[in-house]
């Protein structure tokens, strides 16, 4: 009875051995084994098989990652303070790196996405900041790039999501949008001023060469108020025109 019971629970153990050296990886999924600490193979996906003891396995995800990066106070090179955050979209290109070349991927680029974005952004003025996002989007993403390369990370977008101001700078943004508007508002009304005081001597110039035409000039304003009966109109007649009509 005993080496029975004895038996059977070998059988029992021997299929939980064998069924734990199985494993299944998805499509998405790949498997970094080691055999005796030692890096061996990457596997996947499908059905992977498992030397119990003396193999381990740890799953890598390849598909992109979304990583929301903290706000983080930046200090802009006009020594302006913003709060700044951001997305990161990035994925694992080469699993072996990713696990071996550093303890935790995920940790390590959230932390060097957040320390890179304050240097970026560090070197620019908030005009810019504020302004052209699209730029310094890609900025960030080279920079990043570049130094997760070695965990055999791409990193495929950075997106800047909100800036935010505190209300006094809020207001002085407000103040010189204002004043710019303002002064557009001046230079347009002096380029027409311009513009029509040009036209004018242009006009003055043909009419000073042509005395028929400052005769019919001053014809044609004459029709134009003969039309208003409730005022008394004083129209000063030009010396070479009373000739004209006395001839």
């Amino acid at each position: 009875m005993f080496m029975q019971v004895g038996f059977g629970t070998i059988i029992v153990l021997v299929a939980v051995v064998l069924l734990s050296a199985f494993r299944i990886l998805r499509e998405y999924e790949r498997g970094v084994v080691f055999q005796l600490g030692r890096f061996w193979q990457v596997k996947g996906p499908g059905l992977i098989l498992l030397i119990p003891g003396v193999q381990q396995m740890v799953r890598v995800d390849l598909r992109t990652i979304v990583l929301d990066v903290p706000p983080q106070d930046v200090i802009t090179r006009d020594n302006v303070s913003v709060k700044v955050n951001a997305v990161l979209y990035f994925r694992v290109l080469d699993p072996q790196k990713a696990i071996i070349q550093v303890e935790d991927f995920l940790t390590a680029t959230s932390q060097l996405a957040q320390t890179t974005l304050r240097a970026v952004l560090g070197k620019h003025e908030l005009d810019e900041l504020l302004a052209e996002r699209e730029r310094l989007n890609i900025d960030i993403r080279q920079v990043l790039d570049a130094q997760t390369d070695a965990w055999g990370i791409k990193v495929a977008n950075v997106e800047i999501k909100h800036v935010d101001l505190n209300e006094s700078m809020v207001r002085a943004i407000a103040k010189q949008a204002e004043a710019e508007r303002e002064r557009r508002a001046k230079v347009i009304h002096a380029e027409g001023e311009l513009q029509a005081s040009e036209k004018l001597m242009q006009a003055a110039e043909m009419l000073g060469r042509e005395p028929g035409a400052m005769q019919l000039r001053y014809m044609q304003t004459l029709g134009s108020i003969a039309g208003d009966r409730s005022s008394t109109i004083v129209f000063p007649v030009p010396v070479d025109l009373l000739k004209g009509l006395m001839k």
